[in-house]
């Protein structure tokens, strides 16, 4: 399942992409009006930690959970966000996917189909649609500081 792949693979792709970024790189926004390269590693940290909580309520509950939204845009701004190195959250990221990997490998088939409520969207996200959505998440990001990196020839 390449999905399944995604999540166990990128915290190694997104470490990779970083790799020798000095701060004055790591503060630079990936586009005009955009998120630093340290604020979308630490983006991806934040949303994917949200994910995994999600497919465990889903996991777990015994009707559809609604999820709290949040507000990720304000959340890049907050300290750990600019105060902390990325390393932090590429370790965070390497053992959370480790964990959200090991949960869903040998999920049934029944459980795929298990959801939760998100209320801004009004839409249930099923843990089929959640590792969707995270692998192709995660890929999307790696992408955008891999582009900026060619962009700045660095």
């Amino acid at each position: 399942m390449q999905w399944l792949a995604s999540i166990l693979d990128l915290p190694l792709q997104l470490e990779y992409a970083v790799t020798n970024l000095d701060e004055a790189q790591l503060d630079t926004p990936y586009r005009d009006g955009g998120w630093t390269v340290k604020q979308v590693v630490h983006h991806v940290a934040d949303s994917h930690m949200n994910a995994f909580i999600r497919t465990k309520l889903a996991l777990t509950e015994l009707t559809t959970p609604t999820i709290t939204p949040y507000n990720q845009d304000a959340w890049v701004e907050l300290a750990d966000c600019s105060n902390v190195p990325v390393n932090i959250s590429l370790t965070l990221l390497h053992s959370l996917h480790r964990r959200w990997y090991e949960l869903m490998k040998d999920l049934p088939e029944s459980s795929w189909n298990l959801a939760v409520y998100h209320p801004q969207y009004k839409k249930e996200m099923t843990i089929w649609y959640i590792l969707g959505l995270y692998a192709w998440h995660g890929q999307h990001h790696s992408a955008h500081i891999n582009k900026l990196r060619e962009r700045k020839g660095w």
